[in-house]
């Protein structure tokens, strides 16, 4: 069955390379969310597998969002990944603390990413 990711960031640069390297690499359908609102409602509509979330957003950042989305029985199953140029061993403890699945750092290797998220979730690449 095809994995159905839902990439929130508000960065279309990066929504898009994004979409690119997981629909080329790893054959998934990729949604996009510009903002945290955005984001929880396509995650409460679409149901996908995974969230790939940015934490640094305007108005409603990634933890915000996360945490929004962990308050709803409907989409707090649902995995979430940060993509972050964020990412120091202080941060990485915490984004483990609040429930989050792993942080891949920004930039990252459009070509690895599909790999890294599979690995993150114990997916067969």
């Amino acid at each position: 069955m095809t994995k159905r990711i839902l990439v929130v960031d508000n960065e279309e640069y990066i929504q898009e390379v994004t979409k690119i390297c997981l629909e080329t690499v790893a054959n998934w359908e990729v949604l996009t969310a510009s903002s945290g609102r955005e984001g929880i409602n396509k995650a409460t509509n679409e149901q996908p597998d995974a969230i790939l979330l940015d934490v640094m957003m305007p108005d409603m950042d990634g933890i915000t969002t996360f945490e929004k989305l962990q308050a709803n029985p409907i989409t707090q199953n649902i995995p979430v990944i940060f993509l972050t140029a964020k990412i120091q061993s202080s941060d990485r403890k915490r984004y483990t603390e609040l429930g989050i699945k792993d942080a891949i750092a920004k930039p990252f290797n459009p070509t690895e990413l599909a790999h890294q998220v599979a690995t993150v979730l114990g997916w067969r690449s």
